[in-house]
């Protein structure tokens, strides 16, 4: 019998099936054994049935035969509770299977286990919500995964399964990696289709997966990528993603190391952890540094903003009536662009995102790649919304009802001098991300790989303070195997643990 789940990586474990060292059925049963142990909270639901029955029948020819797999419960599978993580929606079913799920299944043959934890609709890059409570860190309890693919990071590093799915719209793959030791590669947009029923605004959000290794994460393109006839943005896919590992000259490529990309403030000790981890890459594979700045703006307010109008169309009439049913910060995120968003500020944030745009062309005519941290710091407090210590106050404003009272009362007076001035909402978003930066750090570091568009990937950078860092390591729009070799070079260069040691 296997007493405890693989601690290697997905394809080992498939390798391992093969060769008959183990079987889906006990691998499985190791599985939800650990899972009920657990007190990481990192499975929202479980099909032990349906993972049962995959199990007994699983095709080890295929490239993820038999490995039991977590889906991210932000992607819906037909007969699964789809709650998005909101109380809004408890206790609705999914009607339709997702095609990346289906791709997962029907190509890649996986075993799938059960919903994995987000934040609430996926708008907070942390770790809690109000439906399904707190996940935590395999490598200090207590500590946030980050988020939004929270229970995926904290299912794949804390040992219960070796495959999860993620999605990142603004980091929310990349960000829990970097936080829980794991590798996160978002692909160029439209990689993965993200159909059926998928909204289009704002053209950021791509889906994929945590992973252990850079092979699992390049088989997880050969099995999951493709352009859909239901997704009008997916891509057509080159393949051989995991057979070409290895085989691109990174010898003479220049890079640009960044580490606050994007004007972002970062904690003690998190630039030097990049520089010297870059610096180890650089050095194994011949690349080049260019002293090139790269100053793109912060959108990380404008793009909230933008981002909720697809909340407010799946909301549809229960807003507002539904809104103590939300997490405080989504309710008050809501609140907030109905005052602030509006044509001036819609076309002030255009302005920014072509800006963004052009930054990062002007850079990427200059470098293959930039090299920036993927987060501020290490994991924070699993209990917090934000990571800095100023920006305590909008958690504050989030859960005092004195201060709800207020700020309704404050942003009513701004819908109101909106009407009159309708430039108003675009300055004050302008003045508050200038003069108070903080509150826009969480995941600016990660979003400007979204607004542009092109391939980022979270890579294991070593620890600060005893917790996982990530080096971010952005490239140009489809050079995504180029990405894997960059992060196949740091694994080789620099081996990460593949799971937490405290899991």
């Amino acid at each position: 019998m296997t007493d405890e789940p693989w601690s290697g990586d997905a394809t080992s474990l498939v390798d391992a099936f093969r060769a008959g060292e183990r079987s889906p059925a006990e691998e499985l049963d190791a599985t939800l054994a650990a899972i009920d142990r657990s007190r990481l909270n990192a499975f929202t639901y479980l099909d032990p049935e349906r993972a049962q029955t995959a199990a007994k029948h699983a095709d080890l020819s295929k490239p993820f035969g038999g490995v039991p797999t977590g889906i991210k419960e932000l992607e819906p599978v037909e007969g699964w509770p789809f709650t998005e993580a909101s109380v809004v929606h408890q206790g609705r079913t999914a009607d339709r299977t997702s095609h990346h799920v289906q791709r997962l299944v029907e190509r890649g043959g996986i075993v799938p286990v059960g919903s994995t934890a987000a934040s609430e609709f996926g708008g907070l890059n942390v770790s809690v919500s109000k439906l399904n409570g707190i996940t935590h860190n395999p490598w200090q309890y207590g500590r946030t995964v980050g988020g939004s693919s929270a229970g995926s990071a904290a299912a794949v590093s804390g040992g219960l399964v070796s495959l999860a799915t993620g999605g990142d719209g603004g980091g929310s793959i990349r960000i829990p990696a970097g936080y829980t030791g794991l590798l996160g590669m978002k692909g160029t947009f439209g990689r993965i289709p993200r159909s059926p029923h998928a909204f289009m605004r704002p053209n950021t959000v791509v889906v994929g997966n945590v992973s252990r290794s850079v092979r699992d994460a390049a088989r997880y393109f050969d099995v999951c990528a493709g352009a859909h006839r239901a997704d009008p943005t997916s891509l057509p896919t080159v393949g051989g993603w995991e057979a070409g590992l290895g085989t691109h000259e990174l010898e003479g490529r220049r890079v640009a190391i960044v580490p606050a990309l994007g004007g972002v403030i970062l904690e003690p000790g998190v630039e030097e952890r990049v520089r010297l981890h870059a610096a180890d890459v650089l050095a194994a594979t011949g690349m080049v540094v260019v002293d090139r700045k790269v100053e793109p703006p912060n959108l990380a307010l404008q793009w909230m903003m933008g981002n909720l109008a697809t909340l407010a169309a799946d909301l549809g009439d229960r807003w507002p009536r539904c809104a103590g049913e939300l997490t405080d910060e989504v309710e008050f995120g809501l609140r907030l662009s109905e005052s602030l968003y509006n044509l001036h500020s819609a076309a002030a944030a255009e302005e920014l995102r072509i800006q963004a745009n052009e930054t990062m062309a002007d850079a990427f005519a200059d470098v293959d790649f930039i090299i920036a941290a993927t987060n501020p710091g290490p994991a924070f407090a699993a209990h917090a919304v934000m990571s800095n210590e100023q920006s305590r106050f909008v958690e504050w404003a989030s859960h005092s009802d004195v201060a709800k009272l207020g700020l309704r009362a404050a942003l009513f007076a701004t819908r109101v001098a909106g009407a009159l001035s309708p430039k108003a909402p675009s300055k004050l978003m302008t003045f508050g991300s200038t003069k108070f930066p903080e509150l826009v750090n969480m995941g600016a570091l990660t979003i400007i790989a979204n607004i542009y568009g092109n391939p980022a990937v979270s890579i294991p950078a070593g620890l600060v303070g005893g917790l996982p860092v990530g080096m971010q390591v952005l490239g140009r729009h489809h050079e995504d195997a180029l990405l894997f070799d960059v992060a196949l070079a740091a694994e080789r260069t620099c081996p990460w643990p593949l799971v937490a040691p405290r899991a």
